[in-house]
């Protein structure tokens, strides 16, 4: 079977699923979107984690999910699932002239350059940031923001510049911070909450010019974390002893163990 069979195959059962299924008749778009950025984050987490039988499956699911929101178009007379095949096909064409065309692009900046350019005139923007999605997760947004001011030309000129700024963000926070540690579970100092937020910002700012994408990095630092904690808990275990019951000096070199074991 090909790709193209398949696909009509799960396009059919796709149909079928809307017209005879309870709980697939209920959904509206409000009601699957959320299903659709739950499988993206499977595909993500299964794709870093190098677990190939799990990303063929959540590409599945994934995939099922575009097939169904196009199903949803199509009932209301607004496209369906070869338009958006085929608007995808020549959207990819017409944003790589340097494969399709005569432009020269022999680095990967240049190709982003170029794309962004296209981008401004296939969307017809009005303004820097014309429809930049509100929804993204905060670091990806702010990347976002960031990667569209620089598609106008406003942007540091180099990664020394974006580290200047971010160490001048981390000082007016440190010039804000309250002399005691605020009581948990209260309102934050509005001037602290903002400068808290501009650190962030430029910090977004300085892994992008490094080539890292801060979504992803904060994710597997988590991870780092919660590995690390597991290990120590079973560290002290070993010991006879329970971590979480533990001072803090006594759990923090557990930790470093557990570190040094990885």
């Amino acid at each position: 079977m090909s790709a193209a069979d398949a696909l009509v195959e799960l396009q059919e059962l796709t149909e079928r699923l809307r017209r005879e299924c309870p709980w697939d008749r209920e959904q509206t778009v409000r009601t699957i979107v959320p299903h659709t950025v739950e499988e993206a984050y499977e595909v993500a987490d299964a794709a870093l984690a190098g677990d190939d039988p799990k990303l063929l499956d959540e590409i599945g699911d994934l995939l099922f999910q575009g097939v169904f929101l196009s199903l949803l178009l199509e009932e209301r007379a607004s496209g369906d699932l070869e338009q958006a095949i085929r608007a995808a096909h020549t959207k990819l064409v017409s944003r790589h002239p340097h494969v399709f065309g005569d432009t020269e692009a022999r680095t990967a900046e240049r190709v982003r350059d170029n794309w962004e350019q296209i981008k401004r005139v296939d969307e017809g923007r009005v303004g820097v940031f014309h429809d930049v999605p509100e929804g993204l997760p905060a670091l990806l947004y702010a990347r976002k923001v960031q990667l569209r001011a620089k598609s106008v030309g406003f942007e540091y000129p180099d990664l020394a510049g974006a580290l200047a700024d971010f160490e001048d963000e981390l000082s007016e926070l440190r010039d804000e911070l309250p002399s005691t540690e605020p009581l948990a579970e209260t309102e934050p100092d509005p001037r602290v909450a903002a400068e808290l937020g501009d650190v962030l910002f430029a910090a977004v700012n300085v892994a992008r010019r490094l080539n890292v994408d801060p979504e992803l990095e904060l994710r597997a630092a988590a991870k780092r974390f919660r590995s690390r904690v597991d290990g120590a808990v079973a560290l002290a275990a070993d010991e006879g002893k329970e971590w979480a019951a533990l001072p803090l000096d006594e759990q923090d070199a557990y930790y470093d163990n557990a570190k040094e074991l990885e």
